[in-house]
């Protein structure tokens, strides 16, 4: 049965089994997937060939070209979808060479409903996930935009840290992009060819964590209706990110630090010990020296994650970055709506300049999505700003005085040259013939502009 792929979630079941079969795509279909069949392994690797699935549910015991077989021809072709295997005759040693072979997990027949639709969805998430992180190892990692002084440190930094396996902690605030850092040490690593797992600690509920980084196994709790590997196990030979690693208690962070230790763990319900090799990235917008004066946080852990620290500036301080970001952001969303690259008008350059973003990138990310969208004209002006960007007035640039917006159009101008020096400055390294060579002007003139606009003589280079 072949049907056209459409937009919902595609499964393939693989079985000669028609009741199977048909029992299995009614439940699958009633969950809003579309289901495509085959009874046979070679029709079913012809068929995965041709729909690329989100999920496949393989029968074992086949004529001809059995499960096992069938799963290792599956896997040369796609490696990264999750492939249920079935089997009315399961036995520990066929369970165990399935996984060995890359299968996401095994089922009995009959099959419980209970247990498939739990399953079915951490796959697709699964295999939505391995999808974004190789799209972003095969371009190098997410784009690191900017040519502040902050940003080319961090990409120095960077090169110096991706060969080694030692641990990293990045401090900053939310949305100074702690996991775009994190995302581009892994991909300029040696092992930049295996998984990079996100966990996000702060998202995940207390009695919930130890199962998503540990794994348990069947009837471990109540709700455990079969077995599921941990983010340890998922990052082997990868790299695990650990975000807001500030948020976990103490008896996780006891854990995490043992399995930092000892390089092995054991799932929930099991006694068997598992062995990883993960590189561990953390990340924490909260001050771990502070919650470690307050009991909230293991010194021994904070030490042992500390080899190489990492500061994430935020986005106030590092002005010039702003209308890089914006660009890069329009130009991106514009090609997903296949619309013209909106423009930024000179009054919408200087209240973005202007404003705080206490929610850094992240924010403005935010802000340059909702004006691609709800702007319908090809250039921005300052009326689709939101109050909350032009009521925030004030800042300090480049640690100079306070801008703050004018109530004339000639101080308005003036205003905004002065700014503009202030960031090409700071992407100039404050050297002033290479800013007046930038902008266009003669240094003398520039001179003229710095004693006029009062910029502070004492960091600027000739």
């Amino acid at each position: 049965m072949i049907k056209a792929k459409g937009s919902k979630p595609i499964a393939l079941i693989i079985d000669d089994e028609e009741s199977i079969c048909q029992s299995l795509a009614g439940v699958l279909e009633d969950e809003g997937w579309q289901v495509l069949t085959a009874n046979s392994g070679r029709e079913g690797v012809i068929e995965y060939k041709a729909s690329d699935p989100d999920v496949v549910f393989l029968d074992v015991w086949m004529p001809g070209m059995d499960g096992i077989e069938t799963l290792q021809a599956l896997k040369g072709i796609r490696p990264d979808t999750p492939i249920m295997i079935m089997s009315g005759h399961g036995t520990i040693e066929t369970a165990v060479k399935a996984t060995k072979l890359g299968a996401f997990d095994f089922l009995e027949k009959p099959l419980s409903l209970e247990e498939i639709l739990p399953m079915i969805e951490q796959a697709r998430n699964r295999k939505v996930s391995q999808s974004k992180s190789a799209k972003e190892k095969s371009s190098g990692g997410i784009e690191i935009i900017g040519k502040s002084l902050q940003i080319m440190e961090i990409r120095k930094q960077i090169q110096l840290v991706s060969p080694r396996n030692a641990w990293v902690l990045i401090t900053g605030e939310n949305g100074t992009g702690k996991e775009v850092f994190a995302s581009n040490i892994h991909s300029s690593s040696l092992r930049m060819d295996k998984p990079f797992i996100a966990v996000n600690c702060a998202a995940i509920p207390e009695n919930l964590i130890e199962s998503e980084l540990f794994g348990h196994v069947k009837g471990a709790f109540t709700g455990a209706t079969g077995d599921q590997r941990g983010k340890f196990e998922l990052a082997h030979n990868g790299t695990l990110f650990l975000d807001e690693i500030g948020d976990m208690s103490l008896r996780t962070q006891a854990k995490i630090l043992r399995v930092l230790q000892e390089q092995q763990f054991e799932k929930i319900g099991d006694d068997e010990l598992i062995s990883v090799d993960v590189r561990v990235i953390a990340a924490t917008n909260k001050n771990l020296k502070e919650e470690i004066k307050l009991g909230n946080f293991r010194e021994d852990l904070y030490y042992r994650l500390n080899v190489i620290p990492f500061h994430m500036t935020p986005l106030r301080e590092r002005s010039g970055d702003i209308i890089l970001l914006v660009d890069y952001f329009l130009e991106a969303m514009s090609k997903e709506l296949n619309e013209p690259i909106k423009k930024l008008s000179p009054g919408v350059i200087a209240a973005l300049n202007s404003y705080e973003f206490p929610g850094n990138v992240r924010e403005l990310k935010n802000l340059c999505e909702r004006l691609c969208i709800m702007v319908s004209s090809e250039a921005i002006e300052v009326s689709d700003l939101p109050e909350s960007v032009l009521s925030d007035r004030k800042r300090t640039v480049g640690g100079n005085m306070p801008m703050d917006f004018a109530a004339t159009l000639k101080e308005a101008k003036s205003d905004f040259e002065r700014l503009f020096i202030l960031d090409k400055l700071q992407e100039n390294q404050w050297n002033v013939s290479k800013t007046a060579e930038a902008i266009g002007i003669e240094r003398s003139n520039l001179h003229r502009k710095l004693r006029t606009y009062q910029i502070d003589p004492k960091q600027l280079k000739e």
